[in-house]
């Protein structure tokens, strides 16, 4: 991937994209993932149950992305968290750290009215592609 044009990323392991723009983005030296919501892959619906469930498959989907550029969660180094119920954040911290390990990327968490499709979380990242 080339460090100088931007090139995007997509992949059908992680649902597609609901709207005009693509799963991630690579340019400068970075890859700035989309959103993901807690949708199946195959089915593109909402998985059932609460935070907990939306929220591993999000992040289940922005490792499928991630994979796609040929990186993983340590090259992770911000991500973005959207809730529409931050009485659930504790929740999802759980959910977040089965993905992820120290050094923890930057993050920030915010409550949000409402997400696409009903969604109770939506995570988006930058990555540092490697050489």
């Amino acid at each position: 991937m080339g460090s100088q044009r931007k090139c995007p990323v997509d992949t059908g392991d992680a649902p597609a994209a609901i709207g005009p723009y693509s799963q991630a983005v690579a340019a400068g030296g970075w890859l700035f993932c989309s959103g993901q919501l807690g949708l199946d892959p195959a089915t593109g619906e909402l998985v059932p149950g609460g935070i907990e469930e939306q929220g591993r498959r999000a992040m289940a989907n922005l490792g499928a992305v991630l994979e796609a550029a040929g990186l993983a969660f340590e090259d992770l180094t911000k991500l973005t968290v959207y809730i529409t119920d931050m009485s659930g954040f504790a929740a999802f911290n759980e959910v977040y750290a089965e993905f992820l390990s120290q050094p923890w990327p930057a993050r920030a968490v915010v409550g949000a009215a409402a997400l696409p499709k009903g969604a109770l979380v939506e995570i988006e990242g930058v990555a540092l592609l490697r050489d």
